[in-house]
């Protein structure tokens, strides 16, 4: 399954981490857009700062882990 998706994405795990965020912020979006009260934090304020470190460490990780002269 995960070497048809990677297929899917050009073999690529940064293209896949990046269009999955591009799809899980648009449905966050249009949840909070339609009814603010089912989703009203997506991520509660506290944690963002973390999210973003976490967010940042993976997106490099991935990028590094496919390329051969990093």
């Amino acid at each position: 399954m995960w070497t048809r998706i990677k297929a899917f994405f050009a073999d690529s795990e940064t293209i896949f981490w990046a269009r999955l965020q591009v799809f899980i912020g648009a449905v966050a979006e249009i949840v909070t857009y339609v009814d603010p009260q089912v989703l009203a934090p997506v991520i509660p304020h506290e944690w963002f700062p973390i999210f973003l470190v976490i967010n940042g460490v993976l997106t490099e990780y991935l990028r590094r882990r496919r390329a051969e002269d990093l």
